[in-house]
C-alpha cells in the first residue's frame, strides 16, 4: 500500500497523503487533482477502491494494429499529443504477432474505465474478422472513433482518407506516363479499403470482373514481393500499392527479376510515411493527411465524452499524390 501511494503520488505530482484523501473519498481535494490522482492510477494499473469504479478516467485508449509500418507511430503521434491538450491521458496499445488480441485490449481498456476509444487499421476494417469486442463498447455506451475505413453495421463515426480519390490520383499519374498494363497490390479480400481501392480502379480503367492486374498481399514485404513478381511476370509496367511498406515490396520484387525501378516498372505506395524521401529510388505515393485526420478523431471522441452529439457518419479526407523517383515514362516496347 506505501509503494502504491508513493508511485501515484510521483505520477499525479502530489502528496502522499493527497493521494490518501482521494483514495479514501475525503474532502478538500481540487477537482483537477483529484482527477490527476486518479488518472495516474489507472495509468499505473492498480485497481481504484470500489466506491470509485462507476467513474470514468479521462483516459482515452488508442488501439494500433503495428508499430513496424511507420504510418501508425505518426498518428500515435499527432492522437496522443493532441489528446493532452484536451486534458487526457492517452493509453497506446499495439497488437503484435502472438501477443495481446485487440479484443483483450478492449478488456483491458473498460477495466480501467477508459472515457473512450480510438482505433485504427483493427478487426472492423476485415470483413470476415470477429466484431464482437466492438458491441461491449457500444452497450457500455463508451465513444468510439475508427480511423479509415470499415465494415458499416458497428454505427461508430470514421475519420477516413478517400480511397477512390487515392487510386484515381495515382493511376491517372501512371497514364498520363504512358503506362497501359497498371496492376494493383492490396491487402486481403475481406479488407475494406482494399475493396474501396479496387472498385475505384474498376471504374477509372474500366476493368471488367476477373481481370488478372490484381495480386492480394498481407500487409508485409515478403508478402508484397510475391504478390508484385506474379503482377511483372504478367507484363505490368506499373504498380499501385495499398501501403508504403507493399511498395517497398514491389520495388524489392522488380530487382530480384532483374529489373528496374522506374526504367522498366513504376511504382506508387500509398501513405507517405516516414523515410519514403530515403528510399532508393525516393518512393512515389499518395500521402494521407495523417494530422488533419489524428486531430478530427479526437475531436469526434471528446465532442462525445463531452455529451454532444456525433452522427455515426464518415468523414473523408482527400489525399495529396507526392511524386518522386519510382515512377516514369512507360519502356518503350
Amino acid at each position: 500500500m506505501t509503494k502504491r501511494l508513493t508511485e501515484v503520488a510521483r505520477k499525479a505530482g502530489v502528496s502522499e497523503a493527497t493521494v490518501s484523501r482521494v483514495l479514501n473519498g475525503r474532502g478538500g481535494v481540487a477537482e483537477a487533482t483529484r482527477t490527476a490522482v486518479l488518472t495516474a492510477l489507472d495509468v499505473l494499473g492498480y485497481e481504484r477502491p470500489s466506491k470509485l469504479r462507476g467513474e470514468r478516467a479521462r483516459l482515452v485508449g488508442l488501439v494500433l494494429p503495428e508499430l513496424q509500418n511507420p504510418i501508425f507511430p505518426a498518428l500515435a503521434e499527432v492522437v496522443t499529443g493532441s489528446l493532452a491538450q484536451r486534458g487526457f491521458t492517452p493509453a497506446l496499445c499495439a497488437r503484435t504477432i502472438g501477443g495481446v488480441s485487440e479484443s483483450a485490449y478492449v478488456e483491458m481498456l473498460l477495466d480501467h474505465q477508459v472515457s473512450g476509444v480510438i482505433f485504427a487499421g483493427g478487426s472492423y476494417a476485415l470483413a470476415d474478422a470477429a466484431h464482437e469486442h466492438y458491441r461491449r463498447l457500444t452497450d457500455r455506451g463508451l465513444p468510439v472513433v475508427l480511423v479509415n475505413a470499415g465494415v458499416d453495421e458497428l454505427g461508430f463515426p470514421h475519420v477516413s482518407t478517400d480511397d477512390a480519390v487515392a487510386v484515381e490520383q495515382a493511376y491517372g499519374h501512371l497514364h498520363s506516363l504512358g503506362h497501359e498494363r497498371i496492376g494493383l497490390v492490396l491487402g486481403p479480400e475481406d479488407h475494406v479499403p482494399s475493396r474501396r481501392k479496387l472498385a475505384a480502379m474498376r471504374q477509372v480503367a474500366g476493368w471488367a470482373e476477373g481481370a488478372d492486374l490484381v495480386a492480394r498481399s498481407s500487409f508485409s514485404m515478403e508478402g508484397a514481393r510475391v504478390a508484385a513478381t506474379k503482377l511483372v511476370d504478367r507484363g505490368v509496367t506499373g504498380i499501385i500499392c495499398a501501403s508504403d511498406v507493399l511498395a517497398l515490396g514491389a520495388i524489392r520484387a522488380v530487382r530480384r527479376l532483374g529489373r528496374s525501378v522506374p526504367n522498366d516498372v513504376s511504382v506508387v505506395g500509398y501513405d507517405d510515411s516516414a523515410f519514403m524521401t530515403c528510399t532508393d529510388p525516393p518512393l512515389t505515393t499518395v500521402r494521407q493527411p495523417i494530422e488533419t485526420m489524428g486531430q478530427a478523431a479526437v475531436d469526434l471522441l471528446v465532442t462525445q465524452i463531452e455529451g454532444g452529439g456525433v452522427l455515426a457518419d464518415e468523414l473523408l479526407f482527400e489525399p495529396e499524390l507526392v511524386v518522386r523517383g519510382s515512377t516514369a515514362p512507360a519502356p518503350r516496347p
